[in-house]
């Protein structure tokens, strides 16, 4: 059974969409659990952002979840390395920094990010959340023929 659970793994671990689709799977569960244990939406601006607030019982865990973030990006390059050694750019850092900024801006104008809106938002049918994710979506197409890569 254990050589059967292995070779299914590794099946899915190793076809172009699989981790892709775990991820999401993952994404999905982690955002259920959040709202049913905490009763709120998993979105990740609305977490990170409300840290500097240092509300009393509100802000180790919101920390906590930031370094969680910050850990798992770490992580993964560690386990699988070759997702990571073909990320190449020819950006400067301050190019990199701008453009956090207006993710920023524009998160803040949108009362949240991809996660709040496009994750929770459309799984509980929220028409914002649709039209929001929407809009990331069409400003992001326009942002890669814009700059033509």
């Amino acid at each position: 059974m254990q050589l059967v659970i292995n070779q299914a793994v590794h099946q899915v671990m190793n076809h172009p969409w699989g981790r892709a689709t775990l991820g999401g799977i993952l994404i999905g569960l982690s955002s259920a659990l959040f709202l049913w244990t905490h009763g709120r939406i998993l979105g990740i601006s609305g977490i990170v952002g409300r840290i500097p607030e240092l509300k009393k019982n509100d802000t180790l865990w919101r920390f906590m979840f930031f370094v969680g973030l910050i850990a798992g990006g770490y992580l993964a390059a560690d386990f699988w390395p070759e997702n990571f050694a073909n990320i190449r750019t020819n950006s400067n850092y301050w190019r990199f920094a701008a453009s956090g900024f207006i993710v920023g801006v524009g998160t803040k104008m949108g009362s949240g990010c991809t996660s709040g809106h496009g994750i929770c938002g459309i799984g509980r049918g929220n028409p914002r959340g649709l039209a929001a994710t929407f809009m990331f979506i069409l400003m992001g197409i326009f942002t890669v023929l814009l700059i033509g890569r």
